[in-house]
Parts: structure tokens; sequence; C-alpha cells
């Protein structure tokens, strides 16, 4: 059986962004909107989150928080 090397996702959806981290859609898309989750307008219409810099600003929060 051939197994094929699928790329990794570098982006995900806004939907699958609010389910990480566990918040509504609503408050997602404010948020991105807003400049508080990072995330980029690939046309009118979508909008994705990507991966490494959603992690990027969780690890950074989570530094802020233990100091």
């Amino acid at each position: 059986m051939k197994t094929e090397n699928k790329p990794k996702r570098l982006t995900m959806s806004i939907d699958q962004a609010a389910e990480s981290l566990g918040i509504s859609r609503a408050t997602a898309y404010m948020l991105a909107n807003t400049g508080r989750i990072p995330a980029i307008r690939i046309s009118q219409r979508r909008l994705v989150v990507p991966i490494t810099a959603l992690l990027r600003m969780l690890e950074s929060t989570e530094r802020d928080t233990s100091e």
C-alpha cells in the first residue's frame, strides 16, 4: 500500500480556531476582525488563521500570565 506524504495544513478556518480555543464562532470572528486573533483575509468571504501564528500568540500569552 502506498502512503502519501500529505503536507500539514498551514491554516485553519475561523470555526476551527473557535473550537480549538473553546470560544464561540461569533467571538472568534470579532477577535479576528479586531486583530486579537491572527487572521488572513484570502478573499472577500474567506478568512483563515495561520496555525503557527495562533500557537505563537498563545505561547506569548501564557508567558505573560506566568510572570
